[in-house]
This record gives C-alpha cells, structure tokens and sequence, in this order.
C-alpha cells in the first residue's frame, strides 16, 4: 500500500500555497507528518482525500497491485476505496448513542439504506457487535451505552469509527488532542497491532513530536507548503531546516 503524489499543488487567487513535487506515504507503517502551523498540512491532507480540489497534480492509490487515480474521485469514494482520515475538528452524530455511532459505521460500508434502516439488524449482527463490544471493553467511555459528551469521548469515538471502516491506510489528524496520555497510549497500540498485522498503514499529522518520535519510522517535514525533508525520526531531529524552522533550535 502506498499513496504517490506528483507535482500536487493548490492555490488561491494566485497565491500557491502547497506545492508538492513528488512525495510517497505509506511504505514504513507508521509515517508522521508535521511542520509549523500555516505549513499546508492541513492543505495536504485535503488535497489526498479529494476534500479539496488541486490546481494541479495527480495522486495514485496503489492497493493490492492496483493503482487507482484518485483525481476522479469524490472524498466518500476514497473512503469506501480504503483511504481513511480522523477529524481533527469533532464531528459527532449528538442524536446517536456511542454503541449506535459505531453501528452505523459498519452499516456504512454495506449498503445505500437510509441510516435510521441500518442500525436495528446490525445490533443482532454478532461480528459487528463482538467487535463494538472489544472496542468499548478497551477504551472506557462513562457511559457506553449513553452518549459520547466530552470532547475526549467524542475524539475517542471518531477513531473508533474510523477503524471500523477497516481502513487501509488511516490518516490521523492529531489523534493526542484532547485524549488523556494513558488512552492516546492505548490507541497506538492498537494502531500499532493493526499495522503489524498489515492491516493497515498509517500518516499522523502532529505536533506532539515525542509521540512522532516515538511511533513512526518515517517523518515528512512541511514548511511554507513544501516538503522540505523526509526520513527516519533520527535524519529529522538532526536536520538542520528542521531544527531552524519548527523546533527552535
């Protein structure tokens, strides 16, 4: 599994703000992504979810042999093709309770069924509900058979959502913010079994670098819309840009 991007660029009234020459995600299991704010991460992460439209470039989702133009593609066809991005900003369903949310996730991939039809059949399907009830038995939420009401739990729920769609390769938008240390612990570890497994490959965009330092094998570093450096945690911490542009050093 990989993600290619090629001459990649975006810009407003004029102003390019990404530009990316060739670039590929996806080849060390956990890669991160980081940069100052205002380096185009965001920008970047849009532009390979189709969520935001390039002026330029392409970007090839090879999977399983197969290369797959993404240009053509709407953002939810890119999730159903297996490339998968938690929110950095909390998008709950407030009216659907936090077993419920992730019933509707494994419904999602099944069919076009408006979702109020989805969720009853799931609750008697036992994969589905084995799965939902491993999740919940690993990660506490205050009340699992309630509502996701903090800004934690609904974080905590968006990942969980996300891994539900069994994704391929999963884009993490600051999966530390908001999470207490010992569940954003928790959550790696079990990013990590999933990547061991091949399950999985997996960019985090983060500012957290310990948790950059500490998860990934490979580091992408953004700045001013570019991508400046790439390499392994060691090759960025002691790179000289890097150190200038983002550490302070």
């Amino acid at each position: 599994m990989r993600l290619h991007v090629s001459d990649l660029s975006k810009a407003y009234h004029a102003h390019t703000v990404l530009s990316v020459n060739e670039a590929e995600f996806g080849t060390h299991g956990i890669e991160g992504l980081i940069g100052p704010n205002g380096a185009g991460k965001s920008t970047l992460v849009g532009l390979l979810t189709r969520r935001i439209a390039p002026s330029s470039g392409s970007v090839d989702f090879e999977l399983d042999d197969q290369r797959h133009d993404l240009m053509p593609m709407r953002s939810y066809e890119v999730a159903r093709l297996g490339l998968v991005k938690t929110n950095q900003r909390i998008q709950g369903f407030d009216g659907l309770t936090i077993r419920d949310s992730l019933r509707m996730t494994a419904a999602s991939e099944a069919d076009e069924t408006p979702w109020a039809a989805w969720i009853a059949p799931l609750a008697r399907d036992e994969a589905v509900e084995s799965e939902i009830e491993a999740l919940l038995s690993r990660f506490p939420f205050s009340d699992p058979d309630g509502y996701a009401r903090s800004g934690g739990e609904k974080k905590l729920l968006d990942i969980l959502r996300c891994l539900m769609l069994k994704p391929r390769m999963l884009l993490m938008d600051e999966p530390a913010a908001g999470l207490p240390d010992e569940i954003t612990q928790e959550v790696m570890s079990l990013i990590r079994q999933k990547v061991d497994a091949d399950e999985m490959v997996v960019v985090i965009i983060e500012h957290d670098l310990e948790l950059i330092w500490k998860h990934c094998g490979y580091v992408h570093f953004l700045s001013e819309g570019e991508l400046l450096f790439q390499g392994s945690p060691e090759e960025v911490k002691a790179n000289r840009v890097v150190a200038e542009k983002y550490m302070g050093v």
